[in-house]
């Protein structure tokens, strides 16, 4: 049951290709290429393999009613994101949160995100 799990976590490669996914939505291995190409150099036949994983996996669904495939995202870019963060806190830190958090503003946080992130601490909190 745990390999199943973590099976379905994206792999980095996976996780640029959803990253196009989530930016442009659903589009062909034509189009996820040409935008990944735009940042890396990544072979057509390699987008498309990539992709033939992903469908198997279950992190993207595949359209094959016209002739070229049309491949979008299983899951949310917020869904994906918590699963990764849940599964590092889990990994790295313990299961702590506060621990990942702390962490991450730790390092080199601009005041821009300070600000964002106090904005969302007050916003939890009236929620509490």
């Amino acid at each position: 049951m745990a390999r199943e799990s973590s099976r379905q976590k994206p792999t980095e490669a996976e996780l640029s290709l959803l990253n196009v996914l989530w930016k442009i939505g659903p589009a062909t291995v034509r189009q996820i290429h040409d935008a990944v190409s735009e940042t890396q150099s990544t072979g057509y036949t390699t987008v498309l393999k990539i992709l033939q994983i992903m469908h198997d996996k279950t992190l993207v669904t595949r359209d094959e009613t016209n002739r070229a495939h049309v491949y979008s995202p299983a899951n949310s870019e917020v869904s994906t994101q918590s699963s990764l963060l849940k599964d590092l806190a889990a990994k790295a830190f313990g299961g702590s949160t506060s621990k990942l958090v702390m962490r991450a503003i730790g390092d080199s946080t601009s005041k821009e995100e300070i600000e964002d992130i106090r904005q969302l601490l007050n916003k939890l909190e009236k929620q509490a």
